[in-house]
């Protein structure tokens, strides 16, 4: 990985209760909150001058943000993915080391395929008793991408924390 464990351990006390949340406010309402990803681009912002190993290194990585936030309205725009989960999609991107790009992916198709699958059986079953008044359950063919959005990077800062560089 060429994210530094340092890095992630940096991060992670922060990030994780807002994948949390996220995915929470995704399931319960459908909607990733304005506030959130605020607050989760502000962390990097905060603490990565601290985490990051050299100032460009920190540039770089706002730079990502900032790429994948126009990359994100674009695809928003288009009606190819909801509008909260392209903000936390940019929100996200400073936390990725570039060379982890396709270890990113792979999570994300992992985090993805296991959110849906756990997410239609819980909807389709008892399980939904336990929270009988999420939109998420009453949305058709939507999908609350926050949950494999949040999942993904939470693991992927684990990981960087317990395999980093």
């Amino acid at each position: 990985m060429a994210i530094t464990a340092s890095s992630a351990w940096w991060f992670l006390p922060f990030v994780l209760p807002l994948c949390f949340y996220v995915a929470f406010t995704d399931l319960s309402r459908m909607k990733i909150t304005n506030q959130t990803v605020i607050v989760l681009a502000l962390v990097f912002v905060v603490i990565g001058p601290f985490a990051m190993p050299s100032l460009d290194v920190y540039l770089w990585r706002l730079a990502q943000l900032a790429i994948m936030l126009i990359l994100g309205i674009l695809l928003n725009g288009i009606g190819a993915m909801g509008a909260g989960d392209a903000k936390f999609i940019a929100a996200a991107a400073p936390y990725v080391a570039l060379p982890d790009l396709r270890l990113i992916m792979a999570l994300l198709a992992a985090s993805l395929l296991a959110a849906f699958v756990t997410h239609r059986i819980a909807r389709a079953t008892g399980l939904r008793n336990l929270a009988p008044h999420w939109a998420s359950w009453d949305q058709g063919k939507k999908f609350p991408m926050g949950l494999a959005l949040g999942m993904a990077l939470a693991l992927y800062l684990i990981l960087g924390a317990l395999k980093g560089a």
